[in-house]
């Protein structure tokens, strides 16, 4: 709907560009930014890289976009140094069990899930079985919050000149359905499932090529295993 595309506007675009410009009033060279894998829509390649055709298929992936652009202008006009962190699907949480993924509604498949496993919810629901993947279901790459934070950190100790995009991926695809099978091989629990339609804006495969990451800021995920996520 136009108010929920609004409400990523507001916050993605507008919020961001009245800190980016109190950053710029105050003299402040560094900066790093947390955006999405979902600038790109649906994709052909294997792995995507960060030059990847960019073409978001809904309004969150719009909004990264248009404040990435926006950053990279005044990038060059007020000589910034910024790096832009495109995370892929940010999962799992800190092993003292203190921090971790909480939304409210909650949205994202791992928790869900789990939710399904505790008895919170009667079942997980997959949105479409019949895309063009090994089982069906979509294919995305998850990566293990401790690992983003230590590429936060890499990218700190990093910062040059200029503005340098990485992806932060574990650049292995896994399927909801993979998914919910490690859930219950972790659990014990049963998790049944029921199959929805397709959901507007959801890519048949979205998984990174972490490569530039690896190679410039000697970023490797720790928690790349699906079961330890």
């Amino acid at each position: 709907s136009i108010i929920y595309e609004n409400e990523y506007m507001e916050n993605n675009v507008t919020a961001s560009e009245n800190l980016l410009n109190g950053i710029i009033k105050n003299n402040i060279k560094n900066i790093i930014f947390s955006s999405s894998a979902a600038v790109f829509g649906s994709v052909n390649s294997t792995k995507v890289d960060e030059n990847h055709p960019k073409h978001p298929l809904n309004p969150y992936g719009k909004t990264k976009l248009i404040f990435e652009k926006i950053l990279s202008e005044n990038v060059k006009k007020y000589n910034l140094n910024a790096v832009i962190l495109r995370y892929f699907n940010a999962a799992g949480a800190d092993s003292s069990l203190e921090i971790g993924e909480f939304h409210d509604p909650e949205t994202h498949l791992i928790p869900l899930v789990l939710q399904v496993a505790a008895g919170q919810r009667e079942c997980i629901t997959i949105f479409g079985d019949d895309y063009d993947t090994a089982d069906g279901t979509c294919i995305r790459d998850y990566i293990h919050v401790l690992d983003l934070a230590e590429a936060h950190l890499l990218a700190l100790q990093a910062l040059d000149k200029g503005n340098v995009i990485y992806h932060l991926g574990n650049g292995e695809g896994f399927s909801v359905r993979e998914v919910i099978e490690a859930a219950r091989v972790v659990t014990g629990a049963s998790i049944p499932v029921k199959i929805g339609p397709r959901r507007a804006g959801d890519p048949p495969r979205l998984v990174a090529s972490s490569e530039r990451a690896r190679h410039a800021l000697g970023w490797k995920p720790r928690f790349a295993d699906l079961e330890q996520i």
